[in-house]
């Protein structure tokens, strides 16, 4: 598959385990992970960031097969969601850089383009979760918003 804003085609990605079920070699329970999971977000972690430590510190493989749930949910759960999408929130954090390197760096015409792809980005994305219901119908994405976050 063909890249956005670019012509060419990535074929690097992770394969996920064919598996649904939990692998019979985790030992950790459904309720340390749980609680664990919610630690981590009191800490300020991104699901995204969660989920890496589970796998890297803690030997949990996914999080689904053994909640039955992703993380995101269990977040929901527990009153501890983000506002904004993880994904969402990641683009505005890149366009806010590369506005911040334009203040200083006006003629950088490339970084002109950049940031008007990213910002397209943020706008299609915005669409598809407003039309989900992640974020509400009145969300506006503007410059001076993404300064202000």
């Amino acid at each position: 598959m063909a890249r956005i804003h670019s012509h060419r085609h990535g074929k690097s990605h992770q394969r996920r385990p064919m598996n649904k079920a939990a692998p019979t070699w985790i030992t950790t329970d459904p309720a340390d992970v749980k609680a664990t999971i919610l630690k981590l977000a009191k800490e300020g972690m991104t699901p995204s960031r969660i989920g890496i430590t589970l796998r890297d510190d803690y030997g949990v493989p996914l999080a689904r097969p053994v909640l039955g749930k992703s993380i995101g949910e269990v977040l929901a759960e527990g009153k501890l969601a983000p506002k904004l999408p993880q994904d969402l929130q990641d683009l505005i954090d890149r366009a806010q850089r590369v506005q911040k390197h334009l203040t200083t760096h006006g003629s950088d015409r490339k970084n002109v383009h950049s940031l008007e792809l990213v910002e397209a980005k943020i706008y299609r994305l915005s669409k598809y979760y407003k039309e989900t219901g992640a974020l509400p119908k009145d969300f506006k994405y503007t410059a001076v918003v993404a300064q202000l976050a």
